[in-house]
């Protein structure tokens, strides 16, 4: 199994370093879809005892990006296409209320730091980047929409399809027209046109997951 471990034997906090070192792992595509969780193994490599890997992997499910399975234990939990359409059609509707509510309170900071996330992600050749910087992009403007309970939904939301939407930019050549889309949200954010935002951020999620299920068809 591959992931970043570290000793923690005199961790409090045990459960948390493993459940962060393999929610990063799972999302970034480092534990492949189906990928046993072994206790011992994962316990081993923290120095730690199997409670707090078990605590771990609970949490992990919670989150959807474990199951366990009968005879099998835990493993990395496998996104099929009708679980994928279901996550994004929950994005779209959540992000097009979120930056409605988002672009009367978007200041000149707000706008230069996505922007900031745009410029990079649009340079960027770096598969294992794109992830992290799209969602800077429309964290920095959701973050002034006062809806936290809404953007914590919409992060978990994206855990489960991250490491998918990563693969489905590399193969499809989508990165271009995923910068496109995002500088028409953020000119619509510039000029506090909030209903177009909401529009074009709607579209742009429909777009991703329509691209996506192609992409987990042809794999199929």
């Amino acid at each position: 199994m591959k992931f970043q471990a570290t000793d923690i034997s005199q961790t409090a906090s045990a459960a948390t370093v493993i459940f962060d070192a393999l929610r990063k792992a799972i999302i970034q595509g480092d534990l492949a879809d189906g990928e046993p969780l072994r206790q011992e193994e994962i316990a081993k490599a923290f120095h730690t005892s199997r409670f707090p890997v078990r605590e771990a992997l609970t949490r992990l499910e919670q989150q959807g990006l474990v199951k366990t399975q009968r005879y099998k234990g835990a493993v990395v939990a496998t996104l099929s296409m009708q679980e994928a359409g279901e996550v994004f059609d929950l994005r779209a509707k959540l992000e097009a209320d979120v930056i409605r509510q988002a672009v009367p309170n978007m200041t000149p900071d707000t706008l230069q730091s996505a922007e900031a996330c745009l410029e990079k992600f649009a340079a960027s050749d770096d598969p294992m980047i794109w992830g992290q910087l799209n969602r800077k992009f429309h964290g920095a403007l959701y973050s002034v929409s006062g809806m936290p309970y809404h953007v914590q939904v919409i992060e978990n939301a994206m855990d489960r399809v991250d490491r998918h939407l990563r693969a489905q930019l590399v193969m499809s050549g989508g990165v271009d027209r995923s910068t496109e889309e995002h500088r028409a949200i953020l000119t619509a954010c510039t000029a506090g046109e909030a209903e177009t935002a909401a529009r074009l951020t709607f579209a742009h999620i429909q777009d991703a997951k329509a691209s996506l299920q192609a992409q987990l068809q042809s794999a199929s």
